[in-house]
């Protein structure tokens, strides 16, 4: 049997990481700015996430949600807590499409109604429902077009109350920064008028969390920095550290009914335990801060690129957008600097997303190296 060869993948093969850093099989170390989509939160293999990952899996690695698992709840209370939602509920899953089907699963039931508005450039998963809100033709077949759908440009109210008004929406989906649609970041202000109009019409918001959640943006969630609070909040990738490990979080409002939502895996015991590592180790040493202070050096530094047309982001969610494609440059910082970045849907900007842990003398590393690399070499 043959792998389904769905992937366009790198000439790298890791065979150990440690901190910023990966080792490949050619012998190389490899500074990681990419963090394997924004998972990497605290570090690879850091040692508290190692130890509490091997004590849990030494005692039950997983048992279904037909039993007690007080795992579970200690991981919402300590996530309540660093988040400041300790009033909403969590329901815990194992990937962010999952986290956005049943986010827009407790949008219809709470309202009843269906349409959803989303943004141009949207991703928001590659199941049905988060197929449909998300801005890609390419990924969707025929039979995940099944539910009514509007896209409107970022950033534009008028559009947004214009299909409210219609009284016919279910609910406002966004990320408050767009990943894989290239960093591309809502006005604050646009935020807090959705979100005062999603509570004058009873439409549900969501804010997408899955990339720029668990303090990448120098806030525990980049709706923070907007200061106002969605009806859900939807959350996967740093929150596990590269184990599959997601989650919704509803505000009180919602009604949790038995059967309602279910899963096999989510919330299973070693789940609860790398997702609870990665929360001490983000209280601990302070990496929401770090990531705010470290995140705020880098885009300074990255700013005076030449050749660079914008970059934009927040934290250590970075885009750095060229006036060409980028793959010749992302290949020379692997093959020359030994730097691994990312792409998004705009084949001019590359995608920075390295682990909270990041120190000064590495960030100073990669734009040391962006530096040298667009001085010395022009791109064709």
């Amino acid at each position: 049997m043959e792998i389904f060869d769905v992937y366009s993948l790198l000439d790298l093969e890791p065979v150990k990481a440690q901190g910023s850093y990966v080792f490949c099989d050619d012998g190389n170390r490899y500074l990681d700015f990419y963090g394997g989509h924004a998972v990497i939160s605290i570090g690879h293999s850091h040692p508290h996430y190692v130890d509490k990952i091997t004590e849990q899996l030494n005692n039950i690695g997983f048992y279904s949600n037909s039993v007690q698992n007080p795992l579970q709840q200690q991981l919402a209370a300590k996530l309540g807590e660093l988040s400041g939602y300790d009033d909403y509920q969590l329901f815990l899953c194992n990937s962010g499409a999952e986290a956005i089907e049943n986010a827009l699963k407790m949008a219809s039931f709470h309202n009843g109604k269906s349409k959803v508005i989303s943004f141009n450039k949207a991703f928001h998963g590659r199941t049905t429902s988060a197929l449909n809100i998300t801005d890609k033709d390419a990924y969707t077949a025929p039979i995940n077009q099944s539910s009514e759908v509007v896209f409107l440009k970022m950033n534009d109210l008028e559009a947004v109350e214009a299909e409210i008004s219609q009284g016919d929406v279910c609910a406002v989906v966004l990320e408050p920064v767009q990943g894989i649609g290239g960093i591309r970041l809502f006005e604050d202000s646009f935020l807090q008028q959705v979100s005062q109009l999603c509570q004058a019409h009873d439409v549900v918001l969501i804010c997408d969390e899955i990339q720029s959640g668990f303090g990448r943006t120098g806030k525990f969630f980049a709706h923070q920095h907007a200061g106002f609070k969605p009806d859900i909040i939807t959350l996967a990738k740093g929150m596990g550290n590269g184990f599959p490990v997601a989650g919704t979080i509803l505000s009180p409002d919602f009604e949790a009914k038995h059967g309602r939502l279910g899963s096999t895996f989510g919330g299973n015991h070693l789940a609860c335990a790398a997702a609870t590592a990665v929360l001490d180790v983000i209280k601990d040493e302070q990496l929401i801060e770090h990531a705010a202070q470290i995140g705020g050096q880098l885009l300074d530094a990255l700013a005076d690129l030449p050749q660079i047309k914008e970059v934009r982001g927040r934290g250590l969610m970075i885009g750095l957008e060229f006036p060409f494609p980028i793959k010749e440059l992302r290949h020379r910082l692997i093959e020359e600097e030994h730097i691994i970045t990312g792409i998004a849907s705009d084949p001019n900007v590359s995608r920075l997303l390295p682990p909270l842990t990041i120190s000064e003398k590495e960030a100073n590393q990669f734009a040391t190296a962006m530096q040298n690399l667009l001085t010395e070499h022009q791109p064709q």
